[in-house]
């Protein structure tokens, strides 16, 4: 019987087998970028997605808990009305990485994600789109945490 764990862990091991041997589609590759990952505020991960100073819009919409008791859990959702979006990103300003989640979008899709990131402390959040043509736009909202769950 399998738990999770071992599931997770032969998962993993077969995307490895997969990517080793070339077989993982290069559209799933691209999304991968460490730069992004390792940028330090909006700026940086603007700047390592090839994309333009963001900008604060009424057309990214960005939910959450005002207060959150448990930062290692913390539900947020994203979502964006704007045309021509190509990907959605979520950003917690003061975690270690700043990048949380990026999601990427096409017209086949609704430009709208649930998901839960790890907050070390009180921080913003950013919701923010980017589109084709390498416009930024976002939302912020602050929130608290009561419980850190970033480890420090």
């Amino acid at each position: 019987m399998l738990n999770r764990r071992t599931l997770l862990s032969h998962s993993a091991k077969v995307a490895a087998l997969l990517a080793g041997a070339g077989l993982l589609p290069q559209h799933a590759l691209a999304a991968w970028n460490a730069g992004a990952f390792e940028g330090k505020t909006l700026a940086d991960v603007a700047k390592a997605l090839g994309a333009g100073a963001p900008a604060e819009s009424k057309d990214v919409t960005l939910t959450g808990p005002d207060i959150a008791e448990n930062g290692a859990v913390v539900p947020v959702t994203v979502s964006t009305t704007l045309p021509g979006v190509k990907r959605l990103l979520v950003l917690v300003e003061k975690n270690p990485s700043v990048l949380a989640a990026i999601f990427e979008v096409s017209d086949a899709v609704d430009a709208s994600f649930a998901t839960r990131v790890k907050m070390g402390q009180s921080s913003n959040v950013y919701a923010v789109a980017q589109t084709a043509d390498g416009k930024m736009f976002f939302a912020t909202k602050e929130i608290k945490v009561t419980l850190g769950g970033c480890g420090g």
